[in-house]
Order: structure tokens, then C-alpha cells, then sequence
């Protein structure tokens, strides 16, 4: 049986300054970070010494040194959240990574909580800037000037699934996931063939197969294996390919429909895999293709469309919840939306206008090309294209859709709203908040799966996390009443 998964996101966010001809992203995004719920008596460390980003899920390590910020840097760089988040600077962008999910809606719930968190932020950090200039937040993919900065998943597998039959499952689907998890662009990038717009962000920036790196040479498939949890036990699969979507259900279909196939690879559910002739080609050409009835050759011979290529997955998943009925209750609910959603893909991807990113964009465009006379190289479509993902709820243009009930919603507010300050309570992400809550000025340093105490006498007390299904709140709450101090908890812990 498979293992129950544990998911979440890193979005890394695009930024400008408005007015600012001196604008730098590296200070901006520093002010955005210690913006947030400041308290300047709050000395917590992010714990690198747990990290490791080198090692490669093929079997061995790089060689790259990886730089560690000192103390202060440190610090300032990195906010740990009460709802079990981080809040970083990552390069040059403002990134937020939920806590340790258990289910594509809790996903969802600190994914858009993260939003909220980055917008609220932004207010506190206008108010320190000069008169006239604004800091302006995105939730996309590309700065239209050549760059590209990520969305990533991570799914916590069990280790004992081969790394090749994960990869050879992986790489259809998630060439041809884009066809509902796209979230549209204006244009092409990266020496692309010209299109007036396309259905991902991201596609035009993936250059190989397989690999390690996110920055350049992006791969379909990363390799980086760094689990964040035993080693032994699990695997944490980085998935670098995906954009940041706006739309709710989008992200849900995303990532429900991977978890889903994760979870038949490691059953053996799956049969024998799929293989495109030349995978990041066929990224692109999935990207350019607004009908999604291109055919795209395969490795024996035969051409399917990226719509068939996904029914195979659905059809299998399909068959997965109607005989396995002890799996996660979200999948039933993901396997009918996603059959729904491959119908109207090959009837009229239009009719999907409430629903996936990339369609609501361009309904949106179309209506404001017909409208005014003009066509896609009109400089007001490509300020439209960035205003979707504007995060002020002001100015968004997803934002306005949802207001005018015109974008499809699996949240209520206040569900968001709960999930900026209170942690999940069915992972280990519970028991790091609860203890930010409660002994933050004892705390001195913070990773996914350890949190290290300063008990002022003596040596810092690391507290290992590695089982991501422990510090539960079934598990921790009756712990964490009894304890009054860090030293308590420490001493209740070991005994």
C-alpha cells in the first residue's frame, strides 16, 4: 500500500517598485520579508546545516559549494511562520513554502493563505518606502525580459519506488499536465517560436530531460534528492515544471491529478509507461497548441494528442478509486473534475472560462481585442496578461473575476483567512507552529524536520522531526499543555 502523502508549494514571487528607476529586487524583497508581522526581539535562525541540495536522486552528490548566510543575514532572510510556513529571500524574489500538507485542499488553503500573507506584507512595506513608488506583487512566472522564476511541488514518496520508474511515468504527464494547469501567456520567451500566446508560463524555459539544477538548464524532472524527512523511509519529489496559478481550482486540479498518478506509480497500478519521442519539444509545442489537438510523436512510432495522453492517466485513476475505496477521500472528487475537464478541452477549451487559468486569461483578452479593434501585440494586452496576477485584490484581474462570481472557487475566505496564522493539524507542521506560538523567544533555529531550542544554560536542544506524520496535534497537544517553558518541553519530550 502506498504511503499517505505529504505535500506543498514554494512560490517564488515577481516584484517591481513603481516610479523607482533605482530599483533593486534583493532589498526590496528583504523589506518585504521583515515586513511581515515584525517583531524586532525575534532572533530565529533557519537551520542550513539540515539542508541538502546537492544530492542527486541518481545516486550520487555534486560537487557545487553551497553558501550560508551568517547569523544576521540569516535572520533577516528568513521568516518562519505561525502557520508553519517560511517566508524567504530566495536569489531575488520574496518565496513563500506552505507547512507540510496532507491533502490537495489543505494545499490549496496555505497556497492562497500565502497570498494574503505576501499582500498584507506589501501594505506594511509600502508605508516604509519613499512617497510616489509602490511595490507591486505577482504571482506568475516570467518578468518578460527574459527570466524565469519558479512554482515548485514537492510530494513525499516512500524511497522504495526506483527513481527511473517515477521518471518514465512522470515525463508524459507532466508534458501534457499543462493543457489545465497552464496559466497562459502573452508571446514566447527563450528563443521560442513567436506565438501571440500560449498556455504555459514556464514551457519555453525547459531546456533538458533530467536533472538538478532550477535555474538554468531546467529540467522536466529534477533530481534533487533532499527529503526533509528519514532518508531512509521517503523521497521528496521536487516538481519545477508547474506555474503559479491564480485560479483556485486549477491548482487543485493540478495538484490532486499528480497526486493521483504518484500514488498509482507506487502501487504498481500503472501499466507499462508512455514515452514521447522528445520530451521538451513536445513541452512546447503542447504550450503553443490553443486547440490541444496537436499530435505529438511518440517513442514507438505511434502520434497521440496531449488529450489522450491524459485520459490514459485518467482512465487509470478512475479505475484506482473504484478499487482501492480506502484511498484519500479527495481523489474521487479529482478524477470526476478531471474527466469533466478533458471533456471540454476536446470540445472547446473556452467552455472551461470559469475554471483553468490559461482559458480565463484569454476569454479575457479576446473579449478586450474584439472589443477595442486592437490584437495581441497591443501593449494594454501584455499589462492585462501581468494584471491577472497582480495579488492586490484591488487590482488583480483574477481577483475581480472571483468577486464577479465569474471564477470557479473551492475555498471560502475565511478558510484562507484561518490558514495565515493557524498551522495543518494532521502533519509535523503543528507542532512547529504551536511551538513559535509558545516559546518563540526559545527558539533558536528552524528547519523542516527539526526545531533546536536555546534553554539558555548549556547546548542548543535539537528536536528531530523526521517522521512528518508525528507532531500531529492527536500526537502533541496534550505535550504542549503540559509544558510550560522550551526547557518543559524538552524534558517532557526526552522522558
Amino acid at each position: 500500500m502506498a504511503l499517505p502523502k505529504i505535500i506543498g508549494s514554494e512560490t517564488e514571487f515577481g516584484l517591481t517598485v513603481q516610479n523607482d528607476r533605482d530599483f533593486d529586487s534583493i532589498a526590496t524583497s528583504l523589506l518585504l520579508v521583515n515586513s511581515y508581522n515584525a517583531d524586532p526581539s525575534l532572533r530565529l535562525l533557519w537551520d542550513y546545516d539540515q539542508e541538502e541540495p546537492l544530492v542527486d536522486a541518481r545516486g550520487f552528490e555534486h560537487d557545487e559549494m553551497c553558501e550560508v548566510p551568517d547569523q544576521q543575514d540569516n535572520m533577516a532572510l528568513n521568516k518562519i511562520l505561525n502557520n508553519g510556513a517560511r517566508f524567504y529571500v530566495d536569489h531575488a524574489h520574496p518565496e513563500y513554502s506552505t507547512p507540510e500538507c496532507s491533502n490537495v485542499l489543505d494545499l490549496l488553503r496555505y497556497e492562497k493563505a500565502g497570498e494574503r500573507i505576501l499582500n498584507r506584507s506589501c501594505a506594511s512595506a509600502n508605508q516604509l518606502i519613499p512617497n510616489g513608488h509602490t511595490i507591486i506583487i505577482y504571482k506568475n512566472n516570467s518578468d518578460r525580459k527574459g527570466s524565469s522564476y519558479g512554482y515548485h511541488e514537492n510530494y513525499l514518496l516512500d524511497r522504495r519506488t526506483p527513481f527511473q520508474l517515477l521518471a518514465e511515468h512522470l515525463m508524459p504527464f507532466l508534458v501534457t499536465r499543462q493543457i489545465y494547469s497552464g496559466a497562459g501567456k502573452v508571446g514566447s520567451e527563450n528563443g521560442a517560436e513567436p506565438v501571440p500566446y500560449q498556455i504555459s508560463q514556464r514551457a519555453d524555459f525547459f531546456e533538458t530531460e533530467m536533472g538538478l539544477d532550477t535555474m538554468v538548464k531546467r529540467p522536466i524532472i529534477n533530481t534533487r534528492d533532499e527529503p526533509h524527512a528519514n532518508r531512509d523511509r521517503y523521497r521528496r519529489l521536487h516538481v519545477i515544471i508547474g506555474d503559479a496559478n491564480m485560479s483556485e481550482y486549477t491548482t487543485y486540479l493540478k495538484v490532486g491529478t499528480t497526486l493521483l498518478v504518484l500514488e498509482m506509480i507506487e502501487e504498481g497500478f500503472l501499466p507499462a509507461p508512455l514515452a514521447l519521442r522528445n520530451p521538451v519539444r513536445a513541452l512546447r509545442d503542447v504550450s503553443h497548441d490553443l486547440t490541444c489537438k496537436l499530435t505529438l510523436p511518440m517513442r514507438n512510432g505511434t502520434n497521440m494528442t496531449a488529450i489522450e495522453i491524459q485520459r490514459c492517466f485518467w482512465e487509470a485513476a478512475q479505475r484506482y478509486v473504484e478499487t482501492h475505496p480506502d484511498c484519500h477521500p479527495t481523489y474521487a472528487g479529482v478524477v470526476r473534475e478531471w474527466g469533466q475537464v478533458l471533456d471540454c478541452l476536446a470540445a472547446d477549451p473556452m467552455d472551461l472560462h470559469r475554471e483553468i487559468d490559461w482559458v480565463m486569461k484569454m476569454h479575457l483578452m479576446r473579449n478586450y481585442i474584439d472589443r477595442r479593434g486592437s490584437d495581441w501585440d497591443d501593449p494594454r494586452v501584455a499589462m492585462m496578461d501581468l494584471q491577472y496576477h497582480d495579488i492586490r485584490p484591488e487590482k488583480s484581474l483574477y481577483a475581480i473575476l472571483e468577486r464577479n462570481g465569474a471564477a470557479r472557487r473551492m475555498l471560502s475566505e475565511a478558510e484562507i483567512v484561518h490558514a495565515m496564522d493557524e498551522p495543518p493539524e494532521d502533519t509535523r507542521a503543528y507542532f512547529r507552529g504551536q511551538c513559535l506560538k509558545k516559546f518563540k523567544h526559545q527558539i533558536f533555529g528552524v528547519n523542516w524536520d527539526s526545531i533546536s531550542f536555546n534553554l539558555g544554560d548549556g547546548p542548543i536542544k535539537r528536536i528531530m522531526m523526521d517522521e512528518p506524520l508525528r507532531g500531529t496535534k492527536s500526537h502533541v497537544q496534550q505535550l504542549l499543555e503540559r509544558s510550560e517553558t522550551a526547557a518543559e518541553l524538552v524534558e517532557n519530550i526526552v522522558t
